[in-house]
C-alpha cells in the first residue's frame, strides 16, 4: 500500500452538521484508498466540555478542546472544519485562513455580504485551500444533471424552477434562540429560509444553470414574537419563515424560487427542474438516487418522461458503491465532498463551491431579502464562474 499524507482536521462544532462532516472524513479511506491525502480527527471543538468529550470519544477524536481559538493556535491542525452557527463563521474563518489553515465551512458563508466578502478577502490574501458544504452537488443524480446539461442535450434553457418546503417551525410556542433554535434568532443566522433553505437552491441553480443577474422576492414572517431562550422574554422574530422569487439567469431562462418552514406534510421537500427546448430534467431530494428525463427527440409513441435510477459504476460516484440497482443515500452526499476535496489536494487545484463561489451565492440571497423589503427588482451584481 503506497504511503498516504495526512491532514489534521480540527473540527469546531459538534451538531448534526459536525457528525456528518466527521462520518465523510472516517469513510474517505475505505471507499477512496487510493488518494494521496487521508484525514486525521485531531482535535474536535464546542464550549461545554462535558459534551465535547462525549463526542470526541464516540467519533474518534484524538482531543478536544471548548474554545475555537485554541483549534487554531494548534500546530498539529492543518484543516479547520467549521459547524457553528452563522453568526462566527466570518470570524473563526478569517482567524483560520491567518493562521495558514485549510478552512472547509458550513453553508451559508455568512450572515451577511460584507461577512462573506470579508470571508474572501482572508482567505485570497493567506492562499489557503477552502470549500463549502453545499453538498447537493455531490448526490449523484444531481451531478448527472450537471453533465445533461452541460452536454447541451436540452438547449437553449427556457426554465428554472426549485422549491425547499419545511415544516418544523409552524408551532407558535416554538421558542427562538439557544443551541437547537438558533436558525428562528436573526442575529445568530442572519435570515430564515433565505439563507438555510434557498442558498441550497440558489448554489445548485448556478452551478447548473450559469450566475443570477436580477430578482424580485417577497418574504413573511408568520408568527411575529417568539420566547428567546436566552433573554427568557418575548421578542421580536427578524427571520424570514417564508421566500418566494423569481428572477432572470445570464443565459436568459427564467427562475422561479420558493421556501418554506410553514408547508404542513413536508420536512424537507427539495426540488428542481430545467426545461429547454430539446430536452427537460427534474429531481427530487425524497427520491435522491432518480433522475427524471423528458426527450422531445424520441419517436412520438414512446415519447414521455422517463426515470433514470443513478446506481450504476458508469454514473458519477456510483463505482464506489455497492452493486446496480441498490442506492445510496443523504450522507454520501458528504462523503463525496470530502473526497474531492482531499483529490484537489494532490493537483492544487480548487474544490467548488469555493469562498468565492459562495459569495456570489451570498449575493443572491442579499438581493432576494433587499427586493423583499423594497418590493422592487434588486440586480444581484453576480459574476459567475463556477
Amino acid at each position: 500500500m503506497k504511503e498516504t499524507k495526512k491532514i489534521r482536521i480540527g473540527m469546531i462544532g459538534t451538531g448534526l452538521m459536525g457528525r456528518i462532516h466527521t462520518n465523510g472524513y472516517k469513510r474517505l479511506g475505505d471507499f477512496f484508498p487510493e488518494y494521496e491525502y487521508r484525514p486525521v480527527l485531531q482535535v474536535a471543538c464546542s464550549r461545554r466540555e462535558e459534551k465535547i468529550k462525549a463526542f470526541a470519544e464516540q467519533w474518534g477524536y484524538a482531543s478536544y478542546e471548548t474554545d475555537w481559538r485554541k483549534v487554531i493556535e494548534r500546530d498539529d491542525v492543518d484543516a479547520v472544519d467549521i459547524c457553528t452557527p452563522n453568526d462566527t463563521h466570518a470570524e473563526i474563518a478569517i482567524a483560520a485562513a491567518k493562521a495558514g489553515k485549510m478552512i472547509l465551512c458550513e453553508k451559508p458563508l455568512a450572515r451577511t455580504l460584507e461577512e462573506a466578502e470579508a470571508m474572501v478577502k482572508a482567505i485570497e490574501e493567506a492562499g489557503v485551500k477552502n470549500t463549502v458544504w453545499y453538498n447537493y452537488r455531490r448526490i449523484p443524480a444531481v451531478t448527472l444533471a450537471k453533465q445533461v446539461v452541460d452536454s447541451g442535450k436540452l438547449g437553449k434553457i427556457f426554465h428554472y424552477r426549485a422549491n425547499f418546503l419545511q415544516d418544523w417551525t409552524i408551532n407558535p410556542e416554538l421558542p427562538q434562540g439557544g443551541d437547537a433554535l438558533w436558525r428562528l434568532d436573526v442575529d445568530a443566522a442572519g435570515s430564515g429560509v433565505t439563507g438555510d433553505l434557498l442558498a441550497h437552491c440558489i448554489d445548485t441553480a448556478m452551478w447548473l444553470n450559469g450566475g443570477i443577474k436580477d430578482v424580485s422576492a417577497m418574504t413573511e414572517t408568520f408568527i411575529k414574537e417568539r420566547v428567546h431562550q436566552g433573554s427568557g422574554e418575548k421578542q421580536k422574530v427578524g427571520i424570514d419563515d417564508a421566500c418566494a422569487f423569481h428572477c432572470h439567469f445570464d443565459n436568459g431562462s427564467l427562475g422561479l424560487f420558493e421556501a418554506t418552514r410553514y408547508a404542513r406534510g413536508h420536512k424537507a421537500l427539495y426540488t428542481f427542474e430545467i426545461n429547454g427546448e430539446h430536452a427537460s430534467i427534474r429531481w427530487d431530494l425524497h427520491d435522491l438516487n432518480r433522475l427524471e428525463y423528458f426527450d422531445h427527440n424520441d419517436e412520438s409513441i414512446v415519447r414521455g418522461w422517463r426515470s433514470i435510477h443513478v446506481t450504476d459504476g458508469d454514473q458519477p460516484y456510483m463505482d464506489r458503491w455497492w452493486i446496480p440497482g441498490t442506492c445510496i443515500g443523504y450522507e454520501h452526499s458528504f462523503i463525496h465532498q470530502v473526497a474531492d476535496f482531499f483529490k484537489s489536494l494532490e493537483s492544487d487545484a480548487a474544490c467548488a463551491p469555493t469562498f468565492k463561489d459562495a459569495y456570489e451565492t451570498q449575493k443572491v440571497c442579499q438581493a432576494v431579502l433587499d427586493s423583499a423589503t423594497s418590493r422592487s427588482w434588486k440586480d444581484t451584481g453576480v459574476d459567475w464562474d463556477g
